[in-house]
């Protein structure tokens, strides 16, 4: 059973464990589903599911990644089961991936349980995984990056470090100058006031955040997520903007994010934003 908020409650009924590993930094356990089929949990928090993954990582690469119009070098923060890098490696211009992972164990449990979810993104060879903070690997790298993934736990974890106002201003130092990053910010439903927070500590850094929402049936809830950019704004690009790239990068077999889907991924409801408004 997950408990995303202190009265909220849901499960997936018949779930096997495969696997437990209590790592240095957290437990980490392996489902098998009749739902979702395998899944795996953090602390007793849902990561990432085989039946459902792609509209996570979908949204969380693609309309940042084709709001540039080149990106070269990708750094994931977390990610250590592979689906944001197999998602970016489909851009044809991607040379270089850092997967900047704080748990090894988590890596070794992906390679293990789920290769439906990374398809051998972990093993490519413009992809590097970085064991250890990411915090010391973003202060220590003179690199440049075009875009970045924030596929990290929440800010009530091993994480918390990384959603601060001075990780964001270390940030911006290894960012190029047309960059990205996303970030998934929580359920509005059950997380409200994180949400916010984390909305307004972007704004205060970035000229421009966008949010995106999408239904994520292993978090129980719709999901919001941001886009943060100095220079970039996906939510203004059109449909034909997305087909044209998705052409010509000959990007395909996409099971959530399309053009068509693009201009309503960015849009919230009025009650989800007055929500929001009211704990800003």
């Amino acid at each position: 059973m997950f408990h995303p908020s202190p009265d909220a409650v849901y499960g997936f009924a018949h779930a096997r464990r495969l696997a437990h590993v209590a790592s240095q930094h957290q437990q980490i356990e392996v489902w098998e589903t009749p739902q979702l089929g395998k899944l795996f949990t953090l602390d007793g928090r849902p990561m990432t599911s085989v039946g459902d993954e792609f509209v996570y990582h979908e949204c969380m690469v693609h309309p940042g990644a084709l709001a540039h119009p080149e990106p070269k070098k990708a750094l994931v923060l977390g990610g250590g089961d592979g689906g944001a890098a197999r998602q970016l490696l489909m851009h044809p211009s991607i040379e270089r991936i850092v997967v900047a992972e704080l748990d090894e164990a988590v890596v070794r449990m992906a390679r293990e349980h789920l290769a439906d979810v990374h398809r051998g993104a972990l093993e490519d060879a413009r992809v590097q995984v970085v064991i250890g903070d990411a915090q010391h690997f973003v202060a220590a790298t003179n690199e440049r990056f075009d875009l970045v993934v924030f596929d990290l736990t929440p800010p009530d974890s091993p994480a918390a470090t990384l959603y601060t106002a001075e990780f964001y201003a270390q940030l911006k130092a290894v960012l190029a100058p047309r960059a990205a990053l996303s970030m998934h910010l929580g359920s509005p439903h059950y997380h409200a006031a994180r949400v916010a927070g984390l909305l307004r500590g972007l704004r205060e850094r970035f000229a421009v955040v966008d949010v995106m929402s999408a239904f994520v049936p292993l978090y129980g809830s719709q999901w919001l997520m941001a886009l943060a950019s100095d220079t970039l704004d996906a939510a203004s690009l059109f449909r034909h903007d997305i087909e044209e790239r998705l052409t010509e990068r000959r990007i395909g077999g996409l099971r959530y994010y399309s053009a068509a889907l693009h201009p309503a991924l960015f849009t919230v409801s009025h009650a989800v934003s007055d929500k929001l408004d009211a704990r800003s």
